[in-house]
């Protein structure tokens, strides 16, 4: 596998984890107990962390890629095992 689709998958998983963790961990300032500004949403989070949110993407991301690319290498799972359909019956010709 060149460098190059690893680097793409890598990056595709890293969005998709950082987008999934987006809303695990966040408080809103009612639930904090905090004022809001005026104006504010109410949904609008208080303790938004994103740095947080980026060493945990990038260490999720890091190991699904890892795994990714070794199930590449020696095909511990491949297209025959994610069939989840039956074959179809054979049918006789009258």
């Amino acid at each position: 596998m060149q460098w190059t689709s690893i680097a793409a998958i890598y990056l595709l998983f890293w969005v998709m984890t950082a987008f999934m963790m987006l809303p695990f961990g966040i408080r809103t300032h009612d639930e904090v107990g905090e004022a809001r500004v005026p104006g504010q949403a109410e949904s609008a989070p208080a303790n938004f962390r994103p740095g947080k949110l980026l060493i945990r993407a990038t260490i999720i991301s890091t190991v699904m890629t890892v795994l990714f690319v070794l199930n590449y290498e020696y095909g511990w799972i491949g297209p025959d095992d994610m069939n989840i359909f039956p074959e179809p019956p054979e049918q006789t010709q009258r």
